[in-house]
Parts: structure tokens; sequence; C-alpha cells
């Protein structure tokens, strides 16, 4: 199992894209987040979480996710909570 928590800070702005042709996701938001021991991820939210990214978090939020790791440095969100 792929599971992963996570506390950080933002520390870019929301990046927010259109999917053209694709059958499994239709908008996708990027950001990176710094968590202790200034580790820093790439982070994506896909679909309805993307727009709900997009629009309720800024630059330097404090934010805890629940998602999946991918490709070692990068965490597909499943669950956002505000701090």
């Amino acid at each position: 199992m792929n599971l992963c928590f996570l506390i950080g800070k933002i520390i870019s702005d929301i990046e927010f894209k259109f999917i053209i042709n694709s059958r499994q996701h239709t908008a996708i938001s990027i950001f990176t987040l710094e968590v202790s021991g200034n580790c820093i991820l790439r982070v994506k939210a896909y679909n309805e979480l993307a727009d709900e990214c997009y629009q309720k978090l800024v630059k330097s939020d404090v934010i805890a996710i629940q998602g999946k790791l991918e490709n070692g440095e990068e965490i597909i969100i499943e669950n956002v909570d505000y701090i």
C-alpha cells in the first residue's frame, strides 16, 4: 500500500491546467510543498480536488495532505485539510 500523510508549507504558486484528450483526468493543479527537514516535494491534484486547491490555497499556506507517493518526489493528493 502506497499511502502518505504530510504536513507542510506551500512554497510556490498554485498552477492550474486543463488536460485535453484525457479519459481519466480533465484538470490538474500543481504546486511545491516544503515539509520538515527542508524536504521539498512536488504535489499534484486532479479534477474536482484540483479546482478546490486552485480556488482555496495560496502560497505560504500550511496544509495537511493525504496522498500517494509517485516517482519518488511527487505526491498525488487524495485529500487536503487546511491548518
